[in-house]
């Protein structure tokens, strides 16, 4: 590989949320983190030079975004996926997660039911009821480690409740599906026949595994744009949500109305200078090392897989076909939640994400951030193996 990603960088002391809240978060700070999903990975110097460029001029005042930010926008968006977006669909956004809430609000009326599938990112069920909206769930459906999506259940709850937005996460956090064509279609269909408004989350979309391919909701034919919402981000293929460089892209002109202007009514108007910088620069230089890094991430979780199908066989891996991010049932290993949380907390030391926060159905799974190098992720799965060796 032209890239190291084997390199070891400390970011302790940098006010990392990932390392430096072990205290604040956990209550003790000897914890392997693989939790929240930060990569970590120095970016090429191709970028951070291009970063170092915009910091030398100086100055750093309102801005917003010309030509070249949706060339760079675009040029990913077409080599990659195979579409593009016009200018004026765009508006900036801090983050997803932001541009979530924002549309929650514009989308809908306080009451009025929004969908989602869990287990699934938990910000987007706040999203729902820290807005006064009412959460409807359409659990994904769970046999032999695969998930699926129950059409029938989707479209019975979206015309007994009233749904007026469902929330799409794709591929699928933390589950790890990458959605077919057929899929999405057959969800855009229900979405379009209820008018309901089809909100697509894509920000894990670089991270695709071999023999998988990846179809954008903005690759949909042209009568779904009238109930379509994208979010777009670099934030998580190049590590940069810090940087706060998001795009809510929605093609029908009155529901881009009612986005900019529940945006305004928060609040936001410009977005971050060098958010703006780093997207032009990862998605103009960094396709070589997106590559190298997916490639490099699809190691770490076969090895993970391999490593805990061999030494705890009652866990059951979901076999990711993409994202960076590991799945695991530990439903049939005889503990109850609370004591697997001390298992994964006490014994081997690891800060996990619970599968409680993805959904009640599954507090005996636990999410892995594998976006780090293998040796990280050799030691947590000793640490792992350990764990249970000592439990017997």
């Amino acid at each position: 590989m032209k890239y190291n990603f084997d390199e070891i960088v400390d970011r302790r002391g940098t006010d990392c949320l990932k390392y430096d809240f072990g205290m604040k978060r956990k209550g003790r700070d000897d914890l392997l983190p693989m939790w929240v999903a930060d990569m970590d990975f120095r970016l090429p110097d191709e970028i951070l030079n291009a970063l170092h460029k915009r910091i030398e001029h100086g100055i750093f005042g309102y801005t917003d975004p010309l030509d070249d930010y949706f060339e760079a926008l675009n040029h990913w968006y077409s080599t990659r996926y195979g579409f593009t977006a016009e200018p004026d669909w765009v508006t900036l956004g801090a983050c997803l997660v932001y541009g979530i809430h924002v549309s929650v609000t514009a989308f809908t009326e306080p009451g009025d039911a929004v969908m989602v599938m869990q287990p699934v990112y938990y910000p987007f069920s706040e999203a729902i009821r820290n807005n006064g909206r009412k959460l409807v769930n359409c659990q994904l459906h769970y046999e032999d480690g695969r998930y699926s999506i129950d059409f029938a259940d989707m479209e019975r709850k979206i015309k007994e409740e009233g749904v007026k937005a469902l929330i799409f996460c794709s591929p699928h956090n933390p589950v790890g599906r990458v959605w077919t064509e057929e899929e999405l279609v057959k969800v855009a269909d229900l979405c379009l026949a209820n008018n309901v408004v089809l909100m697509v989350d894509e920000i894990h979309s670089d991270f695709i595994f071999p023999g998988r391919r990846f179809f954008s909701c903005m690759c949909l034919p042209e009568k779904y744009r009238k109930i379509l919402a994208f979010y777009s981000s670099p934030g998580k293929t190049f590590n940069i949500a810090g940087l706060q460089a998001a795009n809510i892209i929605i093609p029908d002109p009155e529901l881009r109305a009612k986005y900019r202007k529940a945006n305004t009514a928060a609040g936001y108007s410009q977005g971050n200078i060098m958010g703006q910088c780093a997207l032009m620069a990862c998605y103009t230089l960094g396709a070589d090392w997106v590559d190298e890094l997916v490639e490099y991430i699809y190691g770490n979780v076969q090895y993970a897989k391999a490593f805990i199908e061999e030494n705890i066989p009652n866990a059951k891996v979901v076999d990711p076909e993409g994202t960076y991010l590991l799945w695991v049932d530990f439903s049939r290993c005889g503990l109850t939640a609370e004591e697997l949380e001390h298992l994964i907390v006490d014994d081997a030391k690891l800060w996990l994400d619970s599968g409680r926060i993805f959904g009640a159905e599954t507090a005996l799974f636990e999410r892995f951030n594998l976006a780090c190098p293998r040796s990280v992720v050799e030691q947590a799965m000793l640490q792992l193996k350990q764990a249970f060796d000592k439990r017997g």
